[in-house]
């Protein structure tokens, strides 16, 4: 994929801008037909082998019922088996907790114990869906004018794609820092006790600008990670939050605590600190939005953009109408084909219905029986088809809600 090449749509969204990269694929501010923004990101081919397909196909399903939290960007639609997958979530303003550290330095310990109760809230409800996150560090936690914010919830099918994830250099340094032990070394289902974890090393780099493991290479870092023998980092943590995050940071997943545990000692060491949960949120926000950036406001579609959404509108409509006639639909002097959008081969999906819906049998790891969804475009039905045929014949994916 070259990463230069702004794809025009990517399924039932155009896309305005690019808005960043990482190990898993590339983001895209885009908007759907009537306008609203979201955050769009396209799977690195290496991560889309028929397994992590059949993995990502059952998560993004559940990952649409996680109610009871806005603490969690919201899971809005994805499609596993276009030849790129692509998953669309909420566009949530702020900035990422890394940036801000860059700016502004470390927090005070109440407002990361603030963060730590918010975001161990928000977690909890994810959890309680049955999902991991698999892979929380300050890039993929947002702080706008609602409070913190966890994105890229639903790649965690990716990241469990194989054992030999580890050695893809350049695009794990960044997480391997964050990732708990069992996770660094090859442990292919990640427990709740996983995030925990995760969330601990956050809230050391939120009090410190460090995580609890370093070094020039990857190797390194992970060489110390799974090291019993080797503490993490805590040097200047503050002495009243080193309690909490050097038990989140227990080598042996069974000895860290659980969500609720967090909570509540986030909440206790507010109160001893001299100020209450919903008045230390406040302080948090209030310190960590600067109503100026231009990443705290919500996108708007321009004038030439809504121009391209009025005539999206109307091929999504030719294109649906098409299709219940088993039409081709002719393709316009210049128009790229349907099957390649710029150089990122997306497929673009007529309806916004584009991923079959396919609920999984809990407990036996198995996918139901797809839900026939109208409007998938031949391309993509073909992909599917064919992957399905392909893992169906592998062995069976464990699937837990633990």
């Amino acid at each position: 994929m070259n990463s230069r090449t702004l794809p025009p749509r990517i399924g039932p969204y155009l896309v305005e801008r690019r808005l960043g990269a990482g190990g898993m694929g590339e983001v895209y501010l885009a908007y759907s037909v009537a306008g609203e923004p979201v955050a769009v990101k396209v799977i690195r081919p290496d991560r889309t082998d028929p397994h992590t397909r059949a993995r990502f196909e059952r998560e993004a399903t559940i990952a649409r019922t996680i109610s009871g939290t806005g603490r969690v960007a919201r899971f809005i639609d994805a499609d596993p088996f276009a030849e790129q997958p692509w998953l669309a979530m909420d566009y949530v303003p702020g900035r990422p907790l890394s940036d801000l550290m860059k700016d502004q330095g470390p927090l005070a310990a109440t407002l990361v114990a603030s963060l730590g109760a918010l975001l161990a809230e928000g977690l909890a409800a994810v959890h309680a869906a049955g999902l991991v996150h698999r892979d929380l560090k300050a890039q993929n936690v947002i702080l706008g004018d609602f409070g913190p914010v966890i994105i890229d919830f639903g790649l965690g099918a990716f990241l469990e794609a194989s054992k030999g994830s580890l050695s893809q250099a350049g695009t794990v340094i960044g997480t391997v820092r964050c990732m708990p032990p069992e996770q660094a070394l090859g442990e292919m289902d990640m427990t709740q006790a996983a995030d925990v974890y995760g969330l601990g090393t956050v809230l050391l780099y939120a009090a410190t600008g460090h995580y609890p493991y370093d070094g020039a290479r990857w190797e390194a870092v992970a060489a110390q990670v799974v090291n019993p023998e080797v503490s993490p980092d805590l040097s200047e943590l503050p002495e009243e939050l080193a309690p909490i995050v050097r038990a989140m940071l227990a080598h042996n997943a069974d000895d860290r605590p659980s969500l609720e545990e967090v909570t509540r000692q986030c909440a206790d060491l507010m109160s001893l600190l001299g100020t209450s949960p919903a008045r230390a949120r406040r302080a948090l926000i209030q310190g960590t939005t600067a109503k100026d950036h231009p990443t705290m406001v919500l996108p708007q579609p321009d004038a030439p953009m809504l121009d391209r959404l009025d005539s999206f509108e109307r091929q999504l409509r030719e294109e649906l109408a098409s299709e219940e006639r088993n039409i081709p639909v002719p393709k316009a002097a210049g128009q790229a084909s349907t099957d390649t959008v710029g150089e990122i081969n997306v497929e673009p999906s007529p309806s916004f219905e584009a991923t079959p819906v396919h609920s999984p049998e809990l407990g036996t790891g198995r996918p139901a029986e797809p839900v026939p969804q109208r409007g998938r475009p031949p391309a993509s039905r073909r992909v599917a088809e064919e992957l399905r045929e392909r893992y169906a014949r592998g062995p069976t994916l464990a699937w837990s809600k633990r």
